[in-house]
């Protein structure tokens, strides 16, 4: 393991200041940020990187698959209220380092990133005490075989990179988006949105996908219908 204090210069030229612990290996680095919360030993702006996973995990405990080569990090901030609407900023703050580095993403709701319509990132964001967990895999040299969708890999589209340069870019972008009002957010997240203004599926029946509201909550149309949707009941 290396422990390493990393400052970071922001757009405005100040300094931000984040703890970063690297490991070659281990089973799951979200669940290493749960420890570290529960023994006390959390603190915000910690970020959990390794080069590979024995347990990786996204969404309803879906195994994420974690070989050598991309980059699987776990950003623990300290907060004083959950908020739901920090899924579409990590989102946007992904898709933004991948617009830094040339290339087209799209962000499937919530907070999948996709290039050419192809899976290349994934967040799980969970709580603990008065912290958050940001869980992010991006696909940089390798992507997995899944049978429910098509992934891709960074290194298709940019050579001579990684992880270590993406989660560089990664922590600047985090930083931007996350001071960003959420109207700024809501703007860019749909300006990045997948399937917008296109039909999806809710309760297993088409609607379409109009967009956000200030809330979070997706705004879909079903004739002259308009809903509200909050929850997994949406299938993209």
């Amino acid at each position: 393991m290396v422990t390493i204090l990393s400052r970071i210069p922001r757009e405005n030229t100040q300094l931000d200041t984040y703890k970063l612990l690297s490991f070659d290996k281990i089973p799951s680095t979200q669940d290493y940020a749960h420890d570290l919360i529960a023994t006390g030993e959390a603190t915000n702006k910690t970020i959990i990187t390794a080069l590979a996973q024995s347990a990786g995990r996204g969404r309803y405990h879906r195994t994420w698959v974690s070989h050598h080569g991309n980059l699987y990090a776990s950003f623990i901030y300290k907060i004083s209220e959950r908020d739901p609407k920090i899924s579409y900023t990590v989102a946007v703050a992904i898709a933004e380092t991948l617009i830094s580095l040339g290339m087209t993403p799209q962000i499937k709701w919530p907070n999948d990133v996709l290039v050419d319509g192809k899976k290349i990132s994934g967040v799980l964001i969970e709580y603990s005490q008065n912290f958050i967990i940001i869980g992010i895999g991006i696909n940089i040299k390798t992507c997995p075989t899944v049978k429910e969708y098509k992934t891709t890999k960074i290194n298709k589209y940019v050579k001579d990179i990684d992880a270590k340069d993406v989660l560089g870019m990664l922590i600047k972008s985090m930083d931007k988006w996350r001071r960003k009002n959420f109207v700024i957010v809501r703007e860019r997240w749909m300006d990045l949105a997948f399937a917008l203004n296109k039909v999806i599926q809710y309760h297993r029946k088409p609607a379409e996908l109009l967009g956000l509201n200030e809330d979070g909550a997706l705004v879909l149309r079903d004739g002259s219908r308009y809903i509200l949707a909050y929850g997994d009941e949406i299938s993209i």
